[in-house]
């Protein structure tokens, strides 16, 4: 029988999910699970991106994932500690980001984070905008929060 990945919630989200790294750290490249370009960034991306293969986002994708630390290769499956995750809007639909790092995550990941994804927002918008569309797309904050450092 042929697997078949079950739609995101949070009751289902693993506390440790295995990710599957589509794009390593300090790349331009977004790609899809496919190897397909999905956008590309005049900045490098800080963060290991990839997603949960098991797990479906809003746009029918895999839910995407972001692994902090060092670089990983692409293609690398790994189960890492989930940390927290962002909820961002692509093109209207839901589209969260679940927030993953082996060592510990305080204040300036978070606010990393979040200044990536209000920065990639603006980068997707244009990219919308080039291509004449308008659609809705936006950090709106977290979905699940991360700890609070002790």
């Amino acid at each position: 029988m042929p697997f078949a990945p079950e739609p995101f919630s949070l009751r289902n989200l693993p506390s440790e999910p295995e990710v599957l790294i589509e794009s390593p750290r300090w790349s331009v490249v977004k790609r899809r699970v496919d190897g397909s370009v999905d956008f590309i960034s005049p900045l490098p991306c800080p963060y290991n991106y990839g997603c949960i293969p098991s797990l479906l986002s809003d746009d029918g994708d895999p839910l995407d994932a972001v692994v902090l630390g060092p670089r990983l290769a692409r293609g690398q499956r790994l189960v890492v500690r989930r940390v927290g995750v962002v909820d961002f809007l692509d093109a209207g639909r839901g589209d969260p980001k679940v927030i993953c790092s082996a060592g510990p995550f305080g204040r300036r990941d978070r606010a990393g984070v979040e200044l990536f994804f209000h920065t990639y927002a603006r980068f997707k918008r244009a990219l919308y905008r080039a291509r004449g569309q308008l659609p809705d797309t936006r950090f709106r904050g977290w979905l699940l929060e991360p700890a609070r450092e002790a």
